[in-house]
């Protein structure tokens, strides 16, 4: 209608419809279209000199989005500017070269938490500002080969021109503990990786088959993933982990759909020495909405956490097959400090391993004096978390040096093999925690100091074995907790260095004997009597 009639328009109205028309040829402006640069999408051609060429455009304008319309491309790796989004349309398809060439020159990158000069990224940025992957498009890294290639090799075979020119571009890295891999000079690329960028988003695409981890942000602020979905074969693509921010701050995971070869959702921040020297924390992430299906891990944090990790909340996630649910793992060497974690609103199913996982002792080493190679766990806490077809309820191991610390457990509901193990900690918490085992107690806690339980229960009971069993646990409180008829024993306490335990306030109508101690333990027992008894 304001067309019908121009010159019945008012100046003002005029002006309006001058900037209005302007605003969309400036915006038709900012696509670059990888046709009109060269590229074909019928994978004739291999496209990486197009992409570069629109990049570059799009750059020296001060910024747009790279368009790829429905169709298939063939490309080498794409290298991301300041102010560039790349939109890969619903029907395009990016597939990326198999040819280990294509990714020369080496650059700037991170292996498994240390830093190196090895084969770009498929997606890389280096110092970039406000960028974006996004679209309704597949990116497909073809990454057999490169598995393949790791797979079969032989140390005593002869090194190839790709780890030769690896040994020179970095003779003076600094090394973890264990080079071994380093040695190796053969570092796989990962699919995704923008480097000491800010403001980044990758959302909406399909991932599927990549070489080695997927979406690995590093050294970056504000980093926003949303509703991608990565597929990578889950039996024969190793450490093809799926969404691993590592030393990076403010970064938010939602809506995604995992399955891979490795962990769906992995926090790192570095590995031993290296990542000491960086001394960059993984810090204020959120994680929530996304499903996780094949997977070594739902989500981890570790073992590389060497710069620290903290301030990490996770909810509202499902994880169905997975081979472990939460994870945390570390060993001594690491160093770092993994702390301020919530864990919230989680649904797992067919659970392998252990639903949750604490582990200091990822690698099996000797005790050694406290040190900032010495790694810590503390300030964790889960809730509202259910579990079904579950090998083990929960795990956590500590170090003799360093014990985890202050690990609560609220409003948990788990049927599993075997339940709880909770061994060197201080000051666990566990609140209105069922589980329901297919043989041995509920919940097992050796070498604790400051232990509370409270509506601890099971509704599976075993003949002669008890719903809880503590050794050489000190200053415990065990209260309001109530079992079902045909519960044998409630309590059974072990070890000489067992003392201070209270039960006050218990429900054991319906416990045959409520509690058992070997004769190890000298402490009198502190049996209140508002426990309701027989």
């Amino acid at each position: 209608m304001i067309f019908s009639n121009p010159q019945k328009l008012t100046k003002a109205a005029f002006v309006a419809v001058v900037l209005f028309v302007s605003s969309l040829t400036a915006s038709a402006q900012n696509y670059y279209n990888v046709l009109k640069y060269g590229a074909k999408n019928d994978s004739s051609k291999l496209a990486t000199a197009a992409i570069k060429k629109a990049i570059e455009a799009a750059s020296k304008a001060g910024g747009g989005t790279v368009y790829f319309p429905a169709g298939k491309y063939l490309t080498g790796p794409i290298h991301l500017k300041s102010n560039i989004t790349i939109y890969i349309d619903a029907g395009a398809e990016l597939h990326f070269s198999d040819n280990f060439d294509d990714y020369l020159p080496m650059v700037k990158t991170r292996y498994e938490g240390v830093d190196v000069t090895s084969f770009s990224p498929l997606f890389y940025a280096y110092e970039a500002e406000n960028i974006a992957i996004k679209g309704r498009g597949i990116v497909d890294g073809h990454g057999k080969k490169w598995w393949d290639f790791v797979e079969g090799y032989k140390q005593d075979q002869p090194r190839s021109k790709w780890q030769l020119m690896f040994d020179e571009l970095n003779k003076d890295i600094l090394l973890p503990d264990d080079p071994r891999q380093m040695k190796r000079g053969f570092l796989r690329p990962p699919f995704i990786q923008p480097m000491y960028c800010k403001n980044v988003l990758i959302e909406g695409i399909t991932i599927r088959n990549s070489p080695f981890w997927t979406v690995n942000p590093q050294f970056s602020d504000n980093v926003t993933v949303h509703a991608v979905t990565i597929f990578n074969p889950a039996e024969f693509a190793p450490n093809t982990d799926g969404i691993n921010p590592e030393s990076c701050s403010n970064v938010r995971i939602s809506d995604s759909h995992i399955s891979v070869g490795d962990d769906c959702i992995t926090i790192k921040s570095g590995k031993d020495k290296p990542g000491r020297a960086k001394n960059t924390p993984a810090e204020n992430y959120t994680i929530t909405n996304c499903t996780m299906l094949s997977g070594h891990g739902g989500v981890v944090i570790g073992s590389e956490m060497s710069g620290g990790v903290r301030k990490i909340a996770i909810s509202n996630c499902i994880f169905d097959g997975t081979d472990r649910g939460i994870r945390i793992k570390s060993a001594r060497g690491r160093g770092g400090v993994v702390e301020e974690i919530r864990v919230d609103n989680i649904v797992m199913k067919n659970i392998p391993d252990q639903a949750i996982v604490l582990d200091l002792q990822y690698a099996k080493t000797n005790p050694e004096p406290v040190s900032e190679r010495t790694p810590i766990f503390r300030n964790i806490h889960f809730s509202n978390i259910t579990g079904s077809q579950i090998n083990q309820a929960c795990f956590i191991n500590g170090l003799v040096e360093m014990p985890v610390e202050n690990i609560t457990f609220n409003d948990i509901n788990i049927d599993a093999k075997t339940g709880f193990n909770i061994n060197l900690a201080n000051k666990i918490e566990l609140h209105n925690v069922t589980v329901n085992t297919e043989s041995g107690p509920a919940v097992k806690v050796q070498d604790v100091n400051v232990l509370e339980i409270d509506g601890v229960k099971t509704f599976k009971p075993h003949a002669g074995v008890p719903v809880v069993e503590l050794n050489n646990v000190q200053d415990a409180f065990v209260y309001d907790s109530f079992s079902p008829a045909g519960t044998d024993i409630y309590l059974k306490l072990g070890g000489e260095k067992t003392k201070g335990i209270t039960l006050d306030g218990n429900n054991f109508k319906n416990v045959k004997t409520p509690l058992v101690k070997d004769a190890a333990v000298k402490e009198v027992i502190n049996l209140d009597p508002r426990n309701i008894l027989k």
